[in-house]
């Protein structure tokens, strides 16, 4: 008895200890969500079922969180996943259907209410107070390029408004990243999109690159194994936020994809390789994680 009296106490301290490292940041964060924990669960009898407010702040609270905190609450990553998974599924579909699709009853009555409490606000502020980010469902449009015979992909640009006019600057965009090396690209497949207009193909023209129109947008292989992979091994597990958060995580994997993913088309080295590069296989192997931990990268310590 005395023995388990004096372990509870050290893993006590030793629990205290740890939360004076932490930030009073995260501490408060920590508090607001626990305390919103305890007032779900007072208010059920079995199984906590929290409404879209509960989840909403748990969500937004738990972000604040470290990693190892966000484990142990009943909110946990997959169950913000499968929220997330249910919202698509319920609420996004592909904008096939005719006419322009019903606007939420939610939406309406804030809008009413933005209205009411701000008299001198014009339609287009309110509608500036409205925009959300792609975890509410906005669509984002991602433009990339892959070099086929080194595998090697550029982000190009992502946007949530693309148009001719967008597709041909990133493209001039491009070709002045590559400098030199784009006199050596003879060939451009790309599909028939209308935002791909005379002008996108006359900046590839004047590189001498000829451009060639695949008759089905499912006819590059290479770009949709690129899209899928993306989904699975990131887009499908990673909530984002914005535009600005899209472009971070993009250009993130990118450099794992080009840089340290091994691909079976290459002998299972990965795309930017160092042929002539000397390994010691001696070295202490590291891991380094991408794109907040989702991805682990293991190393020989130089």
């Amino acid at each position: 008895m005395l023995i388990r009296l004096v372990y509870l106490f050290m893993v006590q301290v030793f629990g205290w200890l740890v939360l004076l490292a932490r930030s009073d940041a995260v501490k408060d964060a920590e508090i607001l969500v626990l305390r919103h924990e305890v007032a779900v669960l007072r208010r059920q009898v079995a199984r906590p079922r929290p409404d879209w407010a509960d989840r909403a702040v748990l969500a937004a609270l738990a972000g604040h969180l470290p990693g190892c905190l966000r484990l142990h609450r009943i909110l946990t990553p997959g169950t913000l996943l499968a929220w997330h998974r249910c919202l698509v599924k319920r609420n996004w579909t592909y904008p096939n259907a005719p006419g322009r699709p019903p606007v939420p009853v939610e939406g309406r009555a804030l809008v009413e209410q933005l209205a009411r409490q701000n008299p001198r606000w014009g339609y287009r502020r309110l509608q500036g107070e409205l925009l959300v980010g792609t975890v509410l469902l906005q669509r984002v449009y991602v433009l990339f390029v892959m070099e086929i015979q080194a595998r090697t992909v550029h982000i190009l640009g992502a946007t949530a408004h693309p148009a001719g006019t967008w597709a041909t600057q990133q493209a001039r965009n491009f070709l002045m990243d590559l400098g030199e090396r784009a006199s050596s690209f003879r060939f451009l497949i790309r599909d028939r999109d209308s935002k791909f207009t005379a002008a996108f193909d006359a900046v590839f023209s004047g590189n001498g690159t000829r451009v060639i129109k695949s008759r089905s947008p499912r006819a590059n292989s290479y770009a949709e194994r690129f899209a899928g992979t993306l989904r699975r091994e990131c887009l499908d597990h990673v909530l984002i936020l914005g535009e600005r958060h899209l472009r971070e995580v993009l250009a993130e994997y990118a450099r794992h994809y080009n840089g340290h993913r091994p691909h079976q088309g290459l002998q299972q080295e990965p795309p930017q390789r160092q042929p002539g590069h000397a390994v010691d296989i001696t070295a202490r192997i590291e891991r380094r994680q991408v794109i907040g931990g989702l991805i682990s990268e293991y190393f020989r310590a130089a």
